[in-house]
């Protein structure tokens, strides 16, 4: 929208031509949706408050959480105003990429919204049933999966990249190349709901992988610096920064208030929204494997549940004291705040060691 008028000013007034450059534009998003979310943020908890929309805390959790039980939660639809609105105030809206990842966050975050207001205004514990979550969830996810899928212009954009190897590339075709969308999208939605257990653990990698899947975007937007860099030249990718921009900015306003301890949660609303669109930007710039070496906390998050069920089912004992693995290492006498700290701290080590594989080849 802002880029639209700029430009249109630039016909009289050359100084304007300094927004169409995407980093500024990112930086523009990251500080436009900070401060939307520090102006509307108490306002809406507020409003949680009054409703008496809180969160109902699980019996057999730590005892230390019981503390939190009636803290409001839905405050993913903070973090969703946020990004939407600076992403449709600074990106292109004429660049189908930011289309597709804000339909996406957007579709994911109400799917999270109808389970999360079952739960806390009906009192459903179960919220939208598992089946009909998943249904929704799979709609969303392969329609965009076909639809990347067939508006595909080059080989580059439906092919497997493998990091750190110059000259290894998987070709995925259709069906392989909507499968894999398909489970990425799904996959990492679910992954960052279940690491959503503790105050901050989840919003602060989300944070620092989306300002590295920034970079990637950028790069690979860039025919000059993907040639440089030896990865695939997606053109217009490059306007995902904005995007990503847009959704840091979001998260660290939300993690103020999110912070040990909560005074808000994000809730379903939020977290599958979040997951989503890491996996939508992530299949659009070809970063997949990337994706899970930098979410390798949520990756082992959820291992930690299928294991822990599995387990429970096949053997009749649990392999940890409760799953997933956060609240593992809780009962064995982590301090919450230890075990999110941590988290943050092989994340972050996990996005560097990401970031190097566009270079390492």
């Amino acid at each position: 929208m802002l880029l639209e008028l700029a430009q249109w000013l630039a016909r009289d007034v050359r100084g304007f031509n300094v927004f169409s450059y995407i980093t500024l534009r990112t930086v523009l998003a990251a500080l436009t949706s900070l401060a939307i979310s520090f102006v509307i943020g108490p306002a809406m908890i507020r409003k949680l408050t009054a409703y008496k929309i809180g969160q109902s805390v699980r019996d057999d959790g730590p005892q230390t959480h019981l503390v939190k039980a009636g803290t409001p939660t839905m405050g993913g639809a903070l973090i969703l105003v946020s990004i939407a609105v600076s992403t449709l105030l600074w990106a292109d809206l004429g660049n189908r990429y930011v289309w597709v990842v804000l339909v996406t966050t957007l579709g994911f975050g109400v799917i999270g919204w109808v389970d999360d207001y079952r739960k806390v205004v009906y009192r459903n514990p179960k919220g939208l049933s598992v089946a009909a979550k998943f249904f929704w969830q799979s709609a969303i996810a392969f329609s965009v999966a076909l639809y990347l899928a067939v508006t595909a212009e080059m080989p580059a954009q439906t092919t497997m990249i493998v990091p750190f190897f110059k000259q290894v590339a998987i070709p995925l075709g259709v069906a392989g190349f909507v499968a894999l969308t398909y489970l990425v999208i799904v996959g990492t939605s679910n992954a960052v709901n279940l690491t959503d257990g503790l105050d901050g653990l989840a919003i602060m990698p989300t944070v620092m992988i989306s300002s590295a899947l920034a970079i990637f975007a950028y790069a690979a937007g860039h025919a000059v610096f993907a040639k440089y860099l030896g990865i695939p030249h997606i053109p217009h990718a490059g306007e995902l920064a904005v995007f990503c921009g847009a959704l840091a900015g979001a998260g660290l306003a939300f993690l103020w208030f999110n912070a040990y301890p909560a005074e808000v949660f994000m809730g379903d609303v939020g977290a599958l929204a979040l997951g989503a669109a890491l996996g939508a930007v992530t299949v659009i710039v070809r970063q997949e494997i990337v994706l899970v070496i930098m979410g390798g906390v949520f990756v082992v998050e959820t291992l930690s549940v299928m294991l822990q069920v599995a387990s429970f089912k096949l053997l009749g004992r649990r392999i940890f004291r409760m799953a997933p693995l956060h609240h593992h290492y809780e009962l064995k006498g982590w301090k919450e705040n230890q075990v999110v700290v941590r988290f943050w701290i092989i994340t972050m080590m996990l996005v560097l060691f990401g970031l190097s594989s566009l270079k390492l080849r």
